[in-house]
């Protein structure tokens, strides 16, 4: 593992400037450290050979002032550069961690469908928050210290190698020790982070499953089922935390002993050759000063290993993604969404930690509305829990690619010009398409806003909005009507008010898009809900919108046009 990734430098900008800066402190630092030892042998030899006996010299207290003036200086500047180290370490960090959240994220919205190696989308948003929060432990106490050795040790040995040979000789040979000692630290303990990402990740993607799932557990009285399996995730990122500790304490007791041992070592020699004359008292004391000064950054480097294995584990899986290819724009043909069909050919999709296709060999041919009044069309997708249904409505987004098969849309009644949806423009595709999803995304603040979705909208066009989607009975209970004020996720309205914002909001929002998407629109509705589901699907279909609708109840199915039946099938052998 290399302690710095050079694409690091090439796609942060704040990166390369602050490891500039941190070059230039690191060489303040070191011209420090050789003045504060100097500073103090000059300071302290004549207190000692004035205060020995049989030793006979004077103090001269104008020098020893002024030696103590420039140790207060040096010690002073040390102080101010660990300040600005500590400080503009902690703002780069901040731009840093930022600016590669923001290309991943970038990044994954390009890839689409499929995140890199498989992953799944909730890998990639525990990478973008709490594994690229491991950056900024690596870039603000890790790399500094990796560029204080590369400057402070080789400057200081070369002092010392002025000031007595021996002593450099003695550091020369003992420093390779500590960087042997380190990577053998990190071939004993190799894929402790990666594994230790991989496993935050697999608890963050099974907790927001669980999360998401929770309505519908609670609607069916099984609220209190998951709670063993979330003891066990925690459970498991307990250990997975203990583990990389101990990693960290262990690795950083050893190459402690281990620089004690040499510093002690460089120490010893000089005591016993200041002994028998063979080393002034100057030169001596100032060796031993700088002695754990050519130790010291690479203690730090041991200490903070952790810090580096965490910060480049997760860069190298932010460079995973961000390195994906992504198809041209240029490649992909726009499509069109009147007038043909959606097409499944054999798709199957294998559901994610089951030995289960869902669906499994789905062949059906979806045709479209017209675009013309009259000329929709209502495809409810038929099916089980469990079969599939969800996960077809993805794909038919664009969200998701079939483990095998494809989705093709077709510009007409001849399948021979089809498209395979995954080579279309997808924000193309996407702005032909509104989604109604299970539980709608709703922002904090009023209502008003969140079916405008900031858009000038005509108080006129929002009253037949509402009298369509039912959303007038809605405010009319609300305290304060379309200036009711309502909290992220829609907290403070019920699912069938969040429902029926949801259709006002892809009414006025998706006037000109002629497919809709419905994910089970009337769970969890009383039969006036269900009502008004129904007489706005009737709606679009009248104005000649396709309405793709996963559907449960008799109504819906009565009300389609087309029936499409999704069935999953488990796989054998698995």
């Amino acid at each position: 593992m290399r302690p710095l990734d050079p694409r690091l430098l090439r796609q942060a900008r704040a990166a390369r400037s602050y490891v500039l800066l941190t070059t230039a402190l690191g060489a303040a630092s070191a011209a420090l450290v050789v003045v504060q030892a100097f500073a103090i042998a000059h300071a302290l030899a004549p207190v000692v050979v004035a205060t020995s006996p049989g030793l006979d010299g004077t103090v001269d207290r104008a020098e020893l002032v002024r030696w103590s003036a420039v140790l207060a200086g040096a010690a002073v500047g040390r102080t101010l550069v660990a300040w600005a180290q500590e400080r503009f370490g902690r703002r780069a960090a901040t731009r840093v961690v930022a600016d590669l959240r923001r290309q991943v994220v970038t990044r994954a919205v390009a890839l689409g469908p499929r995140p890199p190696a498989g992953a799944r989308p909730a890998d990639v948003a525990t990478l973008a928050t709490r594994g690229l929060g491991d950056l900024e432990p690596y870039l603000v106490r890790f790399l500094p210290q990796l560029l204080l050795t590369a400057l402070v040790t080789p400057a200081t040995v070369l002092v010392v190698l002025g000031l007595d040979w021996i002593s450099a000789l003695v550091a020369a040979a003992t420093l390779p020790l500590v960087p042997f000692f380190m990577w053998l630290i990190g071939t004993m303990t190799a894929g402790t982070s990666e594994r230790r990402l991989a496993t935050v990740e697999r608890l963050g993607s099974q907790v927001l499953d669980l999360v998401a799932g929770l309505p519908t557990l609670r609607a069916f009285g099984r609220e209190v089922g998951p709670a063993a399996r979330v003891r066990a995730l925690g459970e498991s990122s307990r250990r997975a935390t203990m583990k990389t500790l101990r990693v960290a304490f262990l690795s950083g007791a050893v190459l402690e002993l281990l620089t004690t041992l040499c510093v002690a070592v460089i120490a010893v020699g000089v005591g016993l050759r200041l002994v028998h004359g063979g080393v002034e008292l100057v030169p001596a004391l100032a060796v031993l000063v700088l002695a754990p000064e050519i130790f010291l950054p690479l203690r730090r480097v041991g200490a903070e290993f952790h810090a580096s294995s965490d910060g480049l584990a997760a860069t190298a899986r932010a460079f995973g993604v961000l390195d994906s290819p992504v198809a041209p724009a240029g490649d992909r043909q726009p499509p069109r969404a009147v007038g043909g069909a959606l097409v499944l050919d054999d798709v199957t999709v294998r559901a994610p930690g089951r030995h289960v296709d869902a669906p499994a060999h789905l062949s059906a041919r979806i045709t479209l509305g017209t675009g013309e009044p009259g000329g929709g069309r209502v495809v409810a997708l038929r099916g089980p829990s469990g079969a599939g249904k969800s996960t077809l409505v993805l794909l038919l987004l664009g969200l998701l690619r079939p483990d095998s098969g494809r989705v093709l849309l077709a510009p007409g009644p001849a399948q021979d010009a089809a498209q395979d949806l995954a080579d279309v423009d997808a924000t193309a595709w996407w702005e032909q398409v509104a989604w109604v999803p299970q539980r709608p995304a709703i922002g904090p603040g009023t209502v008003h806003d969140v079916v405008t979705d900031g858009r000038d909208v005509p108080p006129a066009t929002l009253d037949a909005v509402a009298r369509t989607t039912g959303l007038d009975a809605v405010l009319a209970d609300l305290p304060d009507g379309w200036h009711t004020r309502v909290g992220l996720g829609g907290v403070g309205l019920s699912v069938g008010q969040r429902q029926r914002i949801a259709l006002a909001r892809t009414l006025v929002g998706a006037t000109d898009r002629p497919v809709v998407v419905l994910d089970e629109p009337t769970a969890h509705l009383d039969a006036r809900g269900e009502q008004v589901v129904l007489d706005t699907v009737r709606t679009w279909r009248e104005a000649g919108r396709t309405v793709v609708v996963v559907a449960h109840r008799a109504s819906l199915l009565a009300l389609a046009d087309q029936v499409v039946d999704v069935e999953a099938r488990e796989v054998v052998g698995s």
